[in-house]
């Protein structure tokens, strides 16, 4: 399969598994459960469980994983214990603080801030991952980052908690780092053993779920869960249909980031909320505003001008040239 048709391929699984995961999540998130009146004077009960909510989902996706394996073995990648760990670590730390953030700045604030995210993935990339890109590469970037923050910022009210905004943009930026620090920790694991998106898949899972398990134990929130689903069971069906939907969209993530490192992957994932709200513009006719148009516009600009060059084949290598690449290598490796 060539390059281009299995980015293709990763691009869209994630696209559809993340659309359908959104509605899902929002149905479990800001629906309601029963008939019984609550302190609100709304009938039904809210699903407040996010750290369980998580853990689900990271168990859910260690399994499907697991199965995959199970019915199609490969060799063991040989990559360290450490790589996985610390990845799923900084992972579940982005995750959650920028959920977290929410309770301090207004959900624009924290739009326009994870829009940003392959920024910090490539400068951690290059100090901690060793990678390195163009400056035609760095400019592309920040055209898309720009562009989907302009194409999504709406102007809206403001959380009534901030007073304590300062907290909040605390907590972004812990995430944004967070963000660089799982794709420089995968850009290590590429360049090491290079493992394959089913073993990435399979060992960040694990941990993840181990820690998030080990929290719910102790902050008590597992059992309020389990309690909560006992009163409706209905829930169980959104909450499948949630997991089988994040782990084939893990999936294709973690099959993008062992094939094409995870900036492309997180270019991909950015660009992913700003198609869902342009196809809903196309589809139900919503005007946009000027600053929106421009704000496709660099989308657009900046994936396709990336997409163009990154097609243009690198120079070719002279004798002579090589002669002195592989006498240098020679030379590394003696040392």
């Amino acid at each position: 399969m060539s390059d281009t048709k299995k980015l293709l391929i990763c691009a869209v699984g994630i696209f559809v598994c993340y659309f359908m995961f959104g509605i899902l999540q929002e149905k479990i998130t800001r629906g309601r459960y029963g008939e019984e009146l609550h302190e609100d004077g709304k009938k039904g009960e809210r699903f407040t469980f996010t750290l369980a909510l998580v853990g689900v989902q990271c168990f859910c996706n260690w399994a499907f994983a697991k199965c995959i394996l199970l019915s199609k073995p490969q060799p063991n990648d040989g990559t360290p214990t450490f790589f996985y760990f610390s990845s799923a670590l900084t992972y579940l730390l982005a995750m959650i603080s920028s959920n977290m953030a929410l309770q301090w700045v207004a959900y624009p604030t924290q739009v326009i801030a994870k829009s940003a995210k392959p920024i910090p993935v490539m400068i951690l990339g290059v100090l901690l991952g060793r990678k390195s890109y163009t400056l035609q590469k760095y400019f592309y970037v920040l055209l898309i980052v720009l562009g989907v923050a302009l194409f999504m910022y709406k102007e809206g009210k403001v959380n009534k908690e901030s007073t304590n905004a300062g907290l909040g943009e605390l907590l972004l930026f812990l995430s944004l780092s967070m963000d660089g620090l799982t794709g420089a920790i995968q850009e290590r694991m590429r360049a090491h053993s290079a493992p394959s998106g089913q073993y990435m898949m399979l060992s960040m899972n694990f941990w993840s779920t181990i820690m998030v398990f080990t929290a719910l134990i102790l902050s008590g929130e597992g059992l309020a869960f389990l309690q909560f689903t006992h009163r409706h069971p209905e829930l169980l069906q959104h909450l499948l249909g949630l997991s089988i939907c994040g782990a084939l969209g893990q999936l294709f993530i973690f099959m993008m980031v062992s094939a094409f490192g995870p900036l492309a992957c997180s270019v991909v994932t950015t660009t992913r909320k700003f198609f869902t709200v342009l196809f809903s513009v196309i589809f139900f006719g919503n005007p946009l505003a000027a600053r929106q148009w421009f704000g496709a516009v660099l989308v657009f600009t900046g994936l396709f001008a990336d997409m163009i060059t990154g097609k243009r084949k690198p120079k070719p290598v002279s004798g002579k040239d090589k002669e002195q690449k592989e006498s240098l290598l020679k030379a590394d490796g003696d040392r």
